[in-house]
């Protein structure tokens, strides 16, 4: 049986488009011994492939990190197959709070194995990563981030707190989580160890594992916010709790990102105006992760640059040519720190502490 998916982007949208399915997005993580990884990998496989499920999950022996979209109409029973798995009975599902902004939240289907869930860079035997800090509901959250004894830092990348953040969080300039451990540890905590730290995420799998580095570091009163931005976003909806997130909640799928206020809090990357919406460089040679306006994206054609757009006008076969035996990776992953972006910083910027928090130390 073939346990993975051989369809181009093209075909595996007109699919999509042919079977009208209605999609809910669902992430979901759980840090758990899995011994044999292939075994686990292939039998996901075939139950999601099963149900139609499309998205992408990452499999290690530190356990699971899912962003899926599952057809509406097989969601129960694809919980009830999911609460089948011993260690993922009854598994917080964080579903999206905004559907609207594409038209299909994934377009496959894709189970890859990883050495970890999450690189961390991370490398000591003793760290325990299920020895994690205390979980916050929204009104806990809430209630801890008022307190003046509280340091409340942003554990996500440069990219992601550009268009939407906590009101008074630190945001660490940073392009990937196991940058972050050892400069927060270093520029924020080290001195700081009477204060309450709390730590937010997108859906929880950073904090969860960066509280318990934190614990196992010496550090005591140590946080993090329960489901993270989804579930703080949902809960102050459906609840009625004070909602001290501002713009836009960053994703990884095809949406790019989901209103959580309307602030726009960021600027297009292009000239200067108000934006918020992420896109990719249409020509396929760069992918270029960047924040772009409605008029720009006109004038651009969606195009981080005028020689991308000049390429992205080319017949199709010259830009295969173009492309032939290139490597862009370094290029395609920048998200937002290339020198064609006049109204993007390109080199890193200091963090900011809340001046309360610098007298102190």
């Amino acid at each position: 049986m073939q346990l993975w998916n051989k369809l181009s982007k093209e075909e595996l949208v007109e699919k999509l488009k042919e079977r009208g399915t209605k999609f809910v997005t669902v992430s979901f993580y759980q840090y758990a011994s899995i011994p044999n990884t292939q075994v686990f990998r292939d039998h996901l496989f075939q139950m999601w492939n099963n149900l139609g499920v499309v998205g992408r999950t990452y499999v290690a022996s530190e356990g699971i990190n899912a962003q899926i979209g599952v057809p509406a109409d097989k969601f129960e029973q694809f919980k009830k197959e999911l609460y089948q798995i011993s260690f993922l009975n009854n598994i917080r599902l964080n579903i999206a709070v905004d559907e609207a902004e594409a038209e299909f939240p994934f377009l496959k289907l894709k189970i890859k194995i990883r050495h970890k869930i999450l690189a961390d860079g991370l490398n000591d035997e003793t760290f325990d990563v299920t020895n994690k800090g205390k979980h916050l509901k929204a009104t806990e959250f809430n209630d801890l981030i008022d307190d003046p004894n509280t340091i409340l830092i942003d554990m996500r990348n440069h990219y992601e707190t550009e268009v939407g953040h906590f009101k008074g969080a630190i945001t660490p300039d940073v392009d990937n989580f196991r940058e972050s451990l050892p400069i927060i540890e270093d520029e924020i905590l080290a001195g700081n160890e009477d204060k309450n730290i709390v730590m937010y995420c997108t859906g929880g799998i950073r904090c969860e594992k960066a509280s318990a580095w934190y614990k196992h570091r010496g550090f005591k009163n140590v946080h993090q916010l329960e489901g993270g931005i989804i579930k703080y976003a949902n809960d102050c909806s459906d609840k009625g709790i004070e909602n001290k997130f501002i713009g836009k909640n960053f994703v990884f799928d095809e949406r790019r990102g989901e209103r959580i206020t309307e602030d726009i809090i960021s600027v297009c990357h292009q000239c200067g105006e108000a934006a918020d919406t992420h896109v990719n460089c249409l020509n396929d040679a760069c992918h270029l992760l960047f924040i772009q306006c409605d008029s720009c994206k006109e004038k651009m054609q969606g195009c981080c640059c005028s020689e991308c757009q000049e390429v992205y006008n080319l017949p199709e076969e010259e830009q295969r040519a173009l492309r032939k035996g290139k490597d862009n990776s370094n290029k395609i992953f920048k998200k937002g720190r290339s020198e064609k972006l006049k109204f993007k910083g390109n080199n890193k910027k200091p963090i900011r502490i809340p001046e309360a928090i610098k007298l102190e130390k």
